[in-house]
C-alpha cells in the first residue's frame, strides 16, 4: 500500500513542468547552470580539436556534428538565462 502510494507520487512529480521559470534562482542552482556551460563548452573544444587531429572523412563529420550539438546546447542554455535576447534575434 504504501510502495503504491510512493510510486504515484513519485509519478506526479516526474510528469508536473514548470510553465514559466522562476524569477529568481538559488545559489545552487546557479552553480549548476555554470556546471552545465562548462561541459557543453569543453565538450565542444574537445570535439574540435579530435575533428582536426582525424584523417577519417567520416570520423571527422561525426565528430564535428558531436560538437555542433554541444554548441546549440551551450547556446539554448544562454538563451534561457537572457530571454530578452531572444526577442531580438
Amino acid at each position: 500500500m504504501q510502495n503504491q502510494s510512493f510510486e504515484q507520487s513519485n509519478q506526479q512529480q516526474t510528469q508536473s513542468t514548470m510553465a514559466q521559470p522562476p524569477k529568481v534562482i538559488t545559489s545552487k542552482d546557479a552553480l549548476y547552470i555554470t556546471d552545465m556551460l562548462s561541459w557543453n563548452l569543453l565538450a565542444l573544444k574537445k570535439a574540435y580539436f579530435y575533428a582536426t587531429q582525424c584523417t577519417d572523412p567520416q570520423l571527422v563529420t561525426a565528430i564535428n556534428e558531436c560538437g555542433q550539438m554541444h554548441q546549440r546546447h551551450y547556446e539554448k542554455i544562454l538563451s534561457h538565462l537572457d530571454p530578452g535576447q531572444q526577442q531580438l534575434q
